[in-house]
Order: C-alpha cells, then sequence, then structure tokens
C-alpha cells in the first residue's frame, strides 16, 4: 500500500503537528499541471505558484485585494485593489483596478471610489482588452421611493445600485466608459401603485422585485453582487447576487441606451434579465423549499474544450443549509443564449446536475468567498475562502492536491503553525501552454510560507492519493470515536488544541474519549505507513 498523508484543516487552533500545515499539505500524479494564482485577501501581494507551493512570480500592490485577479495572455496582471471608503463599506469594496506587467511594473491604475460610487469585488478581462468592472452607485432615498421601493426597507438613507461598466484603458491611469448597463433600470415592484415600475412580479421574471426582503432587512447594500463573468461566444454577462441567492444572465450586445431598456441587442430584450436561477421565490415562482443557491460566488461559463464545457459551474456556500457544494447547470434553452421559461414553474432546472460536497463540513464548509474551476484534464480547482484552503479533486470526487494559504493578515505564517485570517477570494489555475508563460522565466522561487518543508510535496508526487477510504464517526461526539479504514489499524492518537498526546489506542477501531474535556481534538490515525489527522469536536 502506498504512502497517504493527509491533513485535515484546523481553524482556530494553536496545534503544531509534524505534517505541513501550511503551502502544499499534499499532492499525487493525479493533479492537473499548472500554476495557481491568488490574490489573499488581507495581502498586498498576489502569487502565482507551482504545485508544490513554490513562487513562479509574485506582484506587489500598494493596496489589499479589491478582490478579484486576472493573469493575463501577455503577461500582464489584471488586479482590484481596496481603498478605504467611509461611505460605501460592505464587504468585497474594493475601489481600484491595476494593471501590472510580468517583471510587476505598474502600467495603468483607474480609481473609481468616492463617497457614492465604488468598485467592488470583481472584474473581468474582455478579449478587445477592455475591462468589465462590476461597481455600486448610490440612490437616495428619496429616489429609491420614487422607484417603488417600500420606505420600510430604506433604514441607511440610501440603497446601492449595482452596475457593470466596460473600461477601455487610456494611458495611465484614465479609462473611457464605453459601455453601461444598471440595476436600477430594471427594476418591478407591487407596492406603490403609483409609481411606473408597479406590477405583478410572477409575470415579470426579466425584473428584479425591488421590495423582496431576504436578509437585507433595508440596508442600503440589498443585493450584494459579488461576482461578473462573460461568455464571449454568447455575448453575455453572468452576476451572482449573494443576498438573493440568485444568479442572473445579461446581454452584453447591447447599446449603453439599449442596456437600459427593455429592447434591443442580441436576443431582443435591452438590459432585461434573460435568464436566472438558484432562487425562485425572489420573483414569485416558488417559496424557500424551491431555493437551491446559498450565498453563492463566481458563477461562470465552464470554457470550450473542457468537460461540461458551456455549462455553468457555481460556488454554492450554502449558508442556512449548513454545508457548501459545487454546483453545475444546463440551462434549459431553445437555441444558444436563448433560455427557455415555464409561466408555471420559472427557470429551470429544479436541482444542479452535478454536485460536490463533503460529508466532513470541517474539512470543506465556506459561508463567505471562494470559487470553483473546471481544469484541462477533468479535475476541478476548489477555493474554501473563509479558510484560504485551495484542493482539487478528479473525476471521481477523489481529492489529489491541497493547499493552505500561508499568508495571513498577521504576516506569513511559519511551517507548523495553523493560520488564521488567510482568507481568499477566489483561485485559478493556468496550465503550462498558457501563453502569458511563452519564453518566461519559470524556475521555481522559494515557497510564500516560512521554514518551509517540501518533504511532502517530494514524497507524495508519485504516490496515489485517496481520502474517501477513510471514516471517522461520529463527529462530533460525546463517547465514542470509531475509525474505518481499508486496511487495520496500527494507533490512534488524540492530540488537544496545545498539541498536546492525551489519549493512544493500538490495534483497535474505537477510541472512549468521554472522560475528554469538550472542546476541539485532532486525531492521528496510523495504518501500515499512512498517516491521516482529522480534526474532531469532542462534546
Amino acid at each position: 500500500m502506498k504512502t497517504l498523508i493527509v491533513i485535515f484543516l484546523v481553524l482556530g487552533s494553536n496545534l503544531c503537528l509534524s505534517q505541513n500545515t501550511v503551502g502544499t499539505i499534499s499532492t499525487s500524479s493525479n493533479v492537473a499541471e499548472g500554476y495557481t494564482l491568488f490574490a489573499p485577501i488581507t495581502s498586498s501581494e498576489t502569487y502565482l505558484m507551482d504545485t508544490c507551493g513554490r513562487v513562479i512570480n509574485q506582484w506587489t500592490s500598494a493596496y489589499q485585494a479589491g478582490n478579484s485577479c486576472y493573469l493575463l495572455e501577455n503577461g500582464n496582471l489584471l488586479r482590484a485593489g481596496k481603498i478605504a471608503n467611509a461611505d460605501i463599506t460592505f464587504g468585497g469594496v474594493g475601489g481600484v483596478i491595476q494593471l501590472f506587467d510580468w517583471d510587476g511594473s505598474l502600467l495603468w491604475e483607474y480609481t473609481y471610489s468616492t463617497p457614492l460610487v465604488s468598485q467592488h469585488h470583481d472584474v473581468f478581462p474582455l478579449p478587445n482588452g477592455n475591462i468589465l468592472m462590476l461597481a455600486v452607485t448610490t440612490i437616495t432615498a428619496d429616489d429609491a421611493i420614487a422607484r417603488g421601493r417600500n420606505p420600510a426597507l430604506i433604514t441607511e438613507n440610501k440603497i446601492f445600485n449595482e452596475q457593470v461598466l466596460e473600461l477601455q484603458p487610456v494611458g495611465t491611469n484614465q479609462a473611457n466608459v464605453i459601455w453601461e448597463w444598471n440595476v436600477k433600470d430594471h427594476l418591478i415592484q407591487d407596492f406603490d401603485a403609483t409609481k411606473s415600475n408597479f406590477g405583478v412580479v410572477s409575470e415579470h421574471p426579466e425584473l428584479l422585485d425591488f421590495n423582496f426582503n431576504i436578509g437585507n432587512s433595508g440596508f442600503a447594500n440589498w443585493l450584494h453582487i459579488n461576482s461578473v463573468q462573460y461568455n464571449a461566444t454568447l455575448d453575455q454577462i453572468v452576476l451572482s447576487s449573494r443576498l438573493m441567492s440568485e444568479v442572473y444572465i445579461i446581454d452584453h450586445s447591447t447599446t449603453t441606451a439599449e442596456a437600459a431598456t427593455n429592447s434591443g441587442g442580441t436576443y431582443g430584450k435591452g438590459g432585461d434579465i434573460l435568464y436566472r436561477w438558484g432562487n425562485p421565490q425572489v420573483y414569485d415562482k416558488g417559496d424557500g423549499s424551491d431555493q437551491t443557491l446559498f450565498n453563492q460566488h463566481y458563477p461562470y461559463w465552464i470554457e470550450d474544450g473542457l468537460t461540461d464545457a458551456g455549462k455553468i459551474m457555481i460556488f454554492n456556500n450554502g449558508n442556512t443549509r449548513g454545508f457548501s457544494s459545487v454546483d453545475i447547470i444546463s440551462p434549459p434553452s431553445s437555441s444558444p443564449g436563448v433560455y427557455s421559461y415555464d409561466a408555471e414553474n420559472g427557470y429551470g432546472p429544479t436541482e444542479a446536475e452535478w454536485s460536490y460536497t463533503n460529508s466532513d463540513p470541517a474539512y470543506f464548509n465556506s459561508t463567505i468567498l471562494s470559487s470553483a474551476e473546471r481544469l484541462p484534464n477533468g479535475n476541478t480547482l476548489i477555493c474554501d475562502g473563509n479558510s484560504g484552503f485551495f484542493f482539487e479533486i478528479n473525476s471521481d470526487d477523489t481529492v489529489v492536491w491541497e493547499y493552505v494559504n500561508p499568508d495571513t493578515s498577521n504576516g506569513i505564517a511559519s511551517q507548523g503553525t495553523v493560520p488564521t485570517q488567510n482568507n481568499v477570494f477566489r483561485v485559478k489555475k493556468l496550465s503550462p501552454d498558457y501563453p502569458a508563460f511563452i519564453g518566461r522565466d519559470l524556475t521555481p522561487g522559494d515557497p510564500i510560507e516560512l521554514n518551509p518543508d517540501l518533504s511532502v510535496c517530494e514524497s507524495l508526487s508519485l504516490d496515489e492519493f485517496t481520502l474517501n477510504s477513510l471514516q471517522i464517526f461520529p463527529n462530533p461526539t460525546k463517547n465514542i470515536l470509531n475509525v474505518k479504514y481499508e486496511d487495520p489499524i496500527d494507533s490512534i492518537e488524540m492530540y488537544n488544541s496545545l498539541g498536546e498526546l492525551v489519549l493512544t489506542e493500538y490495534h483497535s477501531n474505537t477510541m472512549q474519549i468521554g472522560f475528554l474535556p469538550s472542546g476541539l481534538y485532532i486525531l492521528k490515525v496510523s495504518s501500515g505507513g499512512s498517516i491521516v489527522s482529522k480534526k474532531i469536536l469532542k462534546q
């Protein structure tokens, strides 16, 4: 049996183990080739690293992440940065977009941050060299009421309008806005019959109910759109509203004038919603039992040539549901980009056609941030953003690579410590043949973490890696732990949160822990040279 070493991420613990706690935790021969790009939320750094966590390139900004980043085909880095804004303060606010060359020189910087407007969360590089930017503008309370907003749902004397701008970079710090879409132009409400957008919500799924109240309680940030992605073939944009738990597809082929109306563009509907999914109760086509998305992030079209190409992958955070998943949907359509609508049940499908989750939420569960993307070899790269934990699964849902971000709000973590405040918005992996790498020096440097230990990567690089064969239950537990593994158990060790060994069992599949104090523990299971570590909650 080949050696297997797995360490499960432990949050809020000072435990130090001999296995790696940051950087590359495990890897295998089944991991997709390529280089991983990410920008930690509280850091001014952006990293490109290899599978072993060694830095291939690094860019330094004057700003923390704000939040997404992209490596362009010419080797330039497009990155959003965070500017302090006392008037627009919700999570994900950025305010500045920067463009660096491969060597880290700043080429262009565009600020979109005032007391009334701000870039936030995401940008997207278009094929024509322009940039889509996700932003908010401020609607006054009077303006919101004039658009049919219930005054009881205005608690901050303002409401944020979400917008998408297409920017054409000019010079070193300017941009031309060549296209614009605003959600304020596509609202319906059934509260105030004196307003022009009054109507029956269920009869207008192409519009957004300005008074649907789920989780916003009248806050200015009533939608919290956290992602903007683009499909060049369809010339469509997909947006993600965290607070509505819905994704929206809109037409990018319109003019700016058409985007403010319900006609024009390739699909003839102007800037109205072409398709929506995740929470049909928002447009009065169901109730909470029909909800399929829960505060999701990063819906995007899987690229041509990859498994499930053309379908939409979504990181479903699972808030209120209790667990996260990665979901894939294929929107029903009558022709490319023309989506089917059922007048009785709304937009399909009724559920995701593929989902990945993990039975142990301590391993994989992120209530904020996060992403997932399909890779060329059929694997899926997942970012559990809340804990800065990245892992890759193959087509059998087996974990083949794990990494923990060492760049934290308290500085760079050392190997052997368990990091906190190491959140990451999104992770992207680029194949070795990506055009940006042509002619570049890709010699790996040191890993990000201090006191790095690459022995795990080196020893596992040719070994099979499997996670599903180990079962530890129940967890949480009060008295007894059961361990089930494919081979005989040599020993089970339990460590407290200080890293102290508190209990050992040999050649047994059970452990009596009723006498131990309640709290967080680490269980180390040894079998035939394999070592598996897992977080246990003692009630």
